[in-house]
Order: C-alpha cells, then sequence, then structure tokens
C-alpha cells in the first residue's frame, strides 16, 4: 500500500489512504465470502448440483447442434437445411431411472424430424437392465430399488423405478444373457477335469458343471434343471455339453459327489474313457453316519493316513484294514469303507502332485461356487417355475465366475495332461474322433 506524505518539522505523518482505494480493497473479502458459501452448497449437495449442472450443458448442447443444422434464431438462411421446431418432452437414463427433459426440436426442409446427434446417441443407451441387474445380484429387492438410487432434484420428472418395471427388466436381461451363455462354444476350452454336482431349489434341482482347463482356470461349463439329480437329467447336462463342443472322445477327469445317477451318465456318455474321482469329503461323512459318536476321531484319523500315503497300493491296503476292523461291530460303516473305494483314489493313481491331488480329490470347488449361488438367491422368497430358477443360477455362476483365480500348483497340470493322454492310448485313441479296431 502507498502513503502520500508532507513533511512536518523533521516528523514525516503519513496521511489519510485514499477512499477510491480503501474501496477497491475491499471487493476481494466479498469474493471470498460469496466462495465459501458456494463451497457450502457444494458440499451439502455436490450429487443435486452435479445433476443440474449436466442437464443445462445437455440443453446447451442439443441448443448448439440444432444451431448448427437451423442457423442462428430469426435469422434468414437460404441454404439452411432444418427449421427449428419447437421443444418437446423426451426421456433419458440417468441414475438407475429415467428422466424426463425438454429436448429441441427441428424439422428437414422435407418436413421429416431432424434427430441431433448427441440425443441420438444418449437415447439409443440404456444402462438400465444392467443396473436393474447388478442390484438383484448385490441383494436390493425390486420395492426397494428405487431407495436405493441416488437423489435427483425434485423439479425432474423421473419414472421406472417401480417394482413391476424392475421385475421386467431384470427377467429381460437374465433370460437374454442365460440363452447367451447356454450357447456358448466350449471347443476352444482344453479341459482336464470336470466337476458336477446337483443343487435344490424348491421343487428343482440345477446340475451345474464346473470345468478346469490345462492352465488352471476354472469354467462355468452349464447347467441343467430337473426334478431330481437322475440319470436322464445328468445325460441332458452332459449331450448339452457335448453339442457345444465338449470332446467327448478324449480321456477326462470327473470328480463326483458319489452320486449313482451323475455316475452312470458320465459312463454312458464317456465309456472307458471317463476317470471318476469320488469325493473324499462325502466319503468320510458317509462311513461317520453309520458310526457312534466316539469312533468318529478316530475313523478319520485313519481315512486321513490312507488318502495321505503317496502309493495307491498302499492306501487300499489301508483302507481294506480298516473296513476289516469295522466289519464284526459296525459292518454299515466297514461297507460304506468299501463302497467306491477304488473311485476315491483315482488321482492317486495318475502321479499328480500333493496340490493337483488335493484339489480333484474332493468337491470343493464347485460347492463353494454352489455356495457363492445359494448367497445371491438368498432373498428369493418364492420359486415361480424352472425358468426363473435357472436364470438366478445362471446370473449367480456369471457373478462367481468373475472373481475366480487359478487354482494353486497350475504349472503342474501337464502331469495330469499326460496321464490322459496314456488312457487314451491305452484305449487306442488316435485322434479326436477315430479309435483302432
Amino acid at each position: 500500500m502507498e502513503y502520500r506524505v508532507e513533511k512536518k518539522g523533521k516528523e514525516q505523518l503519513p496521511m489519510r489512504r485514499n477512499r477510491r482505494k480503501s474501496r477497491v480493497s475491499q471487493v476481494p473479502v466479498a469474493s471470498e465470502v460469496q466462495q465459501l458459501t458456494l463451497a457450502e452448497q457444494l458440499r451439502n449437495n455436490l450429487h443435486e448440483f452435479i445433476v443440474r449442472t449436466g442437464l443445462e450443458t445437455l440443453d446447451e448442447l442439443l441448443e448448439s447442434e440444432r444451431t448448427a443444422i437451423c442457423g442462428q434464431p430469426y435469422a434468414r438462411d437460404p441454404e439452411r437445411g432444418a427449421i427449428r421446431g419447437g421443444h418437446t418432452r423426451g426421456e433419458l437414463v440417468m441414475g438407475g431411472r429415467r428422466v424426463s427433459v425438454s429436448r429441441p426440436r427441428a424439422r428437414t426442409n422435407e418436413g421429416h424430424e431432424a434427430l441431433l446427434p448427441s440425443w441420438n446417441r444418449f437415447s439409443n443407451e440404456d444402462p438400465l437392465h444392467q443396473r436393474a441387474l447388478e442390484q438383484m445380484v448385490v441383494g436390493v429387492s425390486t420395492r426397494r430399488y428405487g431407495r436405493s438410487l441416488e437423489e435427483t432434484p425434485t423439479e425432474i420428472s423421473t419414472r421406472g423405478t417401480s417394482k413391476s418395471a424392475v421385475s421386467r427388466r431384470f427377467v429381460a436381461t437374465t433370460t437374454a444373457k442365460f440363452r447367451a451363455w447356454m450357447a456358448r462354444d466350449l471347443s476352444a476350452i482344453r479341459l482336464v477335469c470336470v466337476m458336477m454336482d446337483g443343487i435344490t431349489y424348491a421343487d428343482h434341482v440345477v446340475l451345474v458343471a464346473l470345468g478346469f482347463d490345462v492352465d488352471g482356470k476354472k469354467h462355468v461349463l452349464g447347467l441343467w434343471e430337473g426334478a431330481t439329480e437322475n440319470s436322464v437329467a445328468c445325460k441332458g447336462l452332459l449331450n448339452n455339453l457335448r453339442d457345444r463342443g465338449l470332446n467327448t472322445e478324449r480321456s477326462l477327469l470327473f470328480v463326483i459327489d458319489g452320486s449313482k445317477a451323475l455316475r452312470r451318465a458320465i459312463l454312458d456318455i464317456f465309456g472307458k474313457r471317463a476317470l471318476i474321482q469320488r469325493c473324499r469329503v462325502h466319503k468320510r461323512r458317509n462311513v461317520r453316519e453309520h458310526l457312534p459318536i466316539e469312533l468318529h476321531a478316530s475313523v478319520k484319523s485313519a481315512l486321513s493316513e490312507a488318502y495321505s500315503v503317496q502309493d495307491a497300493t498302499r492306501a487300499e491296503q489301508l483302507l481294506k484294514n480298516l473296513a476289516r476292523r469295522l466289519e464284526t461291530d459296525h459292518p454299515s460303516a466297514a461297507e460304506s469303507v468299501l463302497e467306491g473305494l477304488e473311485e476315491t483314489l483315482t488321482v492317486k493313481k495318475l502321479g499328480l502332485t500333493a496340490n493337483i491331488e488335493r484339489i480333484f480329490s474332493t468337491t470343493n470347488a464347485i460347492e463353494n461356487l454352489n455356495g457363492r449361488g445359494r448367497d445371491i438367491t438368498r432373498r428369493v422368497k418364492r420359486w415361480r417355475g424352472g425358468s426363473m430358477v435357472v436364470r438366478w443360477m445362471a446370473t449367480a455362476m456369471n457373478e462367481a465366475g468373475k472373481t475366480f483365480r487359478r487354482i494353486q500348483g497350475y504349472r503342474d497340470l501337464h502331469r495330469l495332461s499326460r496321464a490322459l493322454e496314456e488312457n487314451d492310448k491305452k484305449l487306442g485313441i488316435i485322434d479326436d474322433r477315430q479309435q483302432v479296431a
């Protein structure tokens, strides 16, 4: 700040400040207050401010596009290609709902509607279906869909958040996705193992097939709905996989929970090319159910010891010894130990690493997948037919597939691939379609 001074003896006293400059110096102070007020408003309702600003920007963009084809308002231009046609109400998607906005109109010289590029682009983008799907997956009910969305200014007219509207969008989206998902080509996937299991919803059983490729990646191959987990439904799933490219002329490892229907269907389709592994967790559970509580720990320890040894012959001998010890007092438990004994040791005979044997000796992987399906569908209280069941299950399987990771020790899967090739050679299979007579 500059001062004007005048001499008065030896002292120099400052004169009064210029009033005009003093007024100017107060302007920044007022501006700062306004800025603080605006910042406070943004902090209180930033979303509403963004919505209003966005709609204003959209209005300016559409008006500039109309000016580009119609010229300036009230200006005479004989070469213009269209004339202004006022405004009308239109709808765009914003925040999971449809909002009503004012749309400027223009007509060509021939009398046809001239579509503005930005409006045409925005109106063709309809993320409502995907938004409804995402909300249902995370557990939002159709009745509460509107409450889960961001608020909009009260003067903006909205629709599309009612229970029926959200339900229609969800059904349409899941139906389309299910049909596309069940039509995928599987021929490019180099599978080494397939796990199969069933999950029950009301009066419906959904069979699920989970595949593992040679690189250790997991793939939900397909699903099939039936009244029970019978051989017909199991064959239906396998036939569907075959029609979509699953090679049934080469050896493949199957891991199942011990279902006789699944086993019968696999053998009918694959024959000796199917290497069946029975889940050891289910085997332990089945044996335990035939024993008193005081024997659970000791028998479980004996089964674990047998399954942990590396030599398949030694493991088989240990299991038979356990059956002999149980035969006198608990014959049902002994019979359960011997039932399907060789198929509980299938992966042990293939010379796999400990990690790979552990993963493919149980159905834990597909049980976890089914658990994810139950978690996503837990809010459904009423199942209206099999089509609803498979739509929800396909949605849950797709959601679970987003979090899939490679299995531990996947670099050693070449051992399993070689074991399958050796089984092909034993059977005389020389290519995908021909066998030596």
